[in-house]
């Protein structure tokens, strides 16, 4: 039963370790930078490096709800490949915030492409559950019939 969701598994214990690892990368940069807790301003590098892993420890419950969504409602090997992406784009997004605020861009854009992609399949896999449960319309034999 625990192997039916080990890729999806995979990714999320994934995910939970590179949460860890960015937090880690705040601590290095307090230590660096003499920023002691709990403040959370001084230099201005320190200033960026806490700032992205903010915004990656806000997303990071709507990244699972839509991974888990994507995953059990549609497919799992979909959501996994698209929640590997998600994290590759939260770490561009990550070291180009600790550069600088602009280069925050690119892996923002990513990852938010990434997460209505993950959207967009749980909802439809959830759609097509409601159509086919209440309505007995299954819209993915129809559009996948032989």
């Amino acid at each position: 039963m625990a192997a039916d969701h080990a890729l999806l598994a995979a990714v999320t214990l994934l995910s939970a370790l590179h949460q860890g690892y960015l937090a880690r990368r705040v601590g290095k940069s307090r230590m660096k930078h003499n920023i002691m807790p709990p403040a959370i301003t001084g230099h201005p590098e320190f200033e960026r490096v806490f700032r992205a892993h903010q915004n990656c420890v806000e997303f990071y419950p709507i990244f699972l709800v839509m991974l888990w969504m994507s995953s059990h409602f549609f497919n799992e090997v979909l959501a996994a490949v698209l929640g590997l992406f998600y994290l590759f784009a939260r770490q561009m997004y990550f070291n180009g915030y600790s550069t600088s605020v602009k280069n925050r861009l690119p892996g923002f854009y990513l990852s938010l492409a990434l997460i209505f992609a993950l959207a967009v399949t749980g909802g439809a896999g959830i759609l097509n559950g409601i159509l086919d449960e209440y309505f007995d319309i299954n819209l993915r034999k129809k559009m996948f019939k032989s």
